[in-house]
């Protein structure tokens, strides 16, 4: 199992994520956010595991989809570097610079 390291921008964006559904329940925030961390967690295990990020030309760049969210990552031998974690309608594309370029 690879250790997981969540980059600055990804503990940003669960930040956001929690106060965004915390507005209309803290309790649901709470849950939503632990189950999310538990998919992230998955990308440990079985790295390859995610799909390509098909807006990245690097095949160690994948993404694991939880509900509406996409977890995008990096892996390495030693470890597994969650980038950003988006919302499945946001255009990963258009952002400038790519989170796994951070």
């Amino acid at each position: 199992m690879s250790k997981i390291e969540w980059s600055q921008t990804a503990l940003l964006d669960l930040t956001n994520i929690h106060s965004y559904i915390s507005a209309d329940s803290k309790f649901y925030a709470d849950h939503f956010l632990a189950r999310l961390v538990q998919a992230a967690e998955r990308a440990g295990k079985h790295p390859q595991s995610g799909r390509r990020v098909p807006e990245a030309d690097d095949d160690t760049i994948r993404e694991l989809i939880f509900q509406n969210y996409r977890i995008v990552y990096q892996y390495r031998e030693d470890a597994v570097r969650i980038v950003t974690v988006l919302h499945g309608a946001r255009d990963l594309s258009q952002k400038d610079p790519k989170p796994w370029d951070i």
